[in-house]
């Protein structure tokens, strides 16, 4: 394969990858908080950090990915301050944090299913680190934390070039950081959480520093170099986290191994998913999540093409209009893939035009991970002709292997989802489609217009003519 570039957050740039162990890849991605659904654009984080998984394995890589699972420890805005989003969403349901937790955790784990998302090999579970934790904050205290009343933190006085990641620094330090008197400095932040006084919290433990929870930076740190160690290859997640989580984890790591020690050699960032109409926020009632898609007809790889069509370091902006166009984008390529039919896929590909083809498609990926240009080289594979079938078809499994949208496995019947808001099944839209066919075949052309009104009344458009060779398609 050619050589692997990626762009690496903390040096602005692009670098080749050079793993820590020879042969192997370790990735680390941070997770969601499992506070409520997640929404697409969280996802679209996921959909990054899986490809670029993909992308890894392909080039010969043994890859170790480590997904988190923040359960514990997140406050309401990512700059350390507010409540706990755990702790708060248990008191407005009246449930147990813990039971919050696993419906959201089971919530997100569908979402991965139905974006094909490769499992990880580790899904870490923040609250079984606990006691890992507070031993990391231990062997730093003494040198690099100080404590208040209200916990412990972190003096970012105490590493070199703290935030060089976020490349946001300024005299009056960072803004959206909560005041907590007593702080050195305003980037200051929490290792560990004390309960405040006359409280008493669903998720605490003891500590040196009192009964508490460990602050949400400190996770990370912990988690990573238990599962991976430290130094390990790459750390992904969205741009949100450039700017103070992710310095955060660094400072951290720098104090554990001392010196410039980032923790992560790489570290890559998303960009963000646009959505103007106010809903990809969670308190706006029905905001875009993966199953709203589907309730509204959308088959989940829609949203996959979607985000691959972009650049993960560009902003991508969500509209209806604009999934439509993926889902028939994704609908022509499941047809075109449909037609490939042999008994034994080829086993090595000598025909110059595919491998030719291919080596674009590997230069497309193997440059930052540029799926956009990718997408164009495997739909140019399919529309190929007068070339070996059984090599076609074993370039497009590698190709899909890497982009993960299940073009062989997929069937025309998976891509027709049935809105929620639809009252007629598939099988009565099918029997009818039937009935109406038996009618033009007779020549009955009214009763054929009769069922036809029929199906559009029930949502149910009839595509006569069409040029992907849909029979029908629901109105959504």
């Amino acid at each position: 394969m050619t050589e692997l570039r990626l762009f690496n957050s903390l040096t602005r740039q692009l670098e080749p990858f050079v793993p820590v162990h020879s042969g192997e890849a370790r990735v680390y991605t941070c997770g969601p908080t499992v506070y409520n659904y997640p929404h697409i654009g969280n996802m679209r984080a996921y959909v990054f950090a899986d490809t670029l998984g993909r992308v890894l394995t392909y080039a010969g890589y043994k890859l170790t990915h480590v997904i988190n699972i923040t359960d514990v420890g997140h406050l309401t805005d990512d700059a350390d301050a507010g409540e706990d989003k755990m702790e708060k969403m248990a008191a407005e349901k009246a449930q147990s944090i813990w039971d919050i937790a696993k419906h959201y955790t089971e919530a997100y784990w569908a979402d991965i299913k139905a974006l094909n998302i490769r499992q990880p090999a580790h899904w870490s579970i923040a609250t079984d680190y606990v006691p890992a934790m507070i031993e990391f904050a231990k062997s730093i205290a003494d040198k690099h934390c100080y404590e208040l009343e209200s916990g412990l933190y972190f003096d970012t006085s105490t590493v070199a070039n703290y935030g060089a990641l976020a490349r946001a620094k300024t005299e009056d330090g960072e803004g959206r950081i909560e005041e907590v008197e007593g702080k050195r400095h305003a980037a200051d932040f929490a290792i560990w959480r004390k309960t405040p006084a006359g409280e008493t919290r669903q998720m605490e433990w003891d500590s040196p520093w009192g009964k508490g929870a460990p602050g949400w930076h400190l996770e990370c740190s912990v988690m990573s170099e238990a599962l991976l160690g430290l130094p390990f290859d790459i750390h992904t997640g969205g741009i949100d986290h450039r700017e103070i989580h992710h310095p955060n984890e660094i400072a951290q790591n720098q104090a554990r191994c001392g010196g410039d020690h980032s923790g992560a050699k790489i570290w890559m960032h998303n960009n963000f998913l646009i959505e103007r109409s106010g809903k990809m926020s969670k308190s706006s009632g029905e905001f875009l999540r993966v199953q709203l898609l589907i309730d509204k007809g959308f088959h989940p790889l829609a949203y996959r093409l979607m985000c691959l069509q972009a650049h993960y370091r560009s902003e991508l902006e969500f509209s209806w209009e604009g999934l439509q166009a993926a889902f028939v984008r994704l609908k022509r390529m499941v047809m075109a893939s449909s037609t490939l039919q042999v008994e034994q896929p080829a086993t090595t590909i000598d025909d110059k035009r595919i491998s030719d083809l291919f080596e674009r498609f590997t230069n497309a990926i193997s440059e930052d991970i540029n799926t956009a240009q990718a997408l164009t080289a495997l739909e140019d594979l399919l529309a190929m002709k007068k070339v070996d079938t059984g090599q076609k078809l074993l370039a497009l499994a590698q190709m899909d292997n890497v982009l993960g949208l299940a073009l062989l496995t997929t069937k025309r019947a998976d891509l027709r989802v049935r809105p929620k808001s639809t009252l007629i099944t598939e099988e009565e839209i099918e029997a009818a489609l039937t009935t109406r066919k038996e009618a033009r075949a007779a020549k009955d052309f009214a009763r054929s217009d009769a069922i036809r009104d029929d199906l559009i009344a029930k949502g149910v458009e009839v595509m006569d003519g069409d040029p992907l060779g849909w029979d029908w398609k629901l109105d959504i």
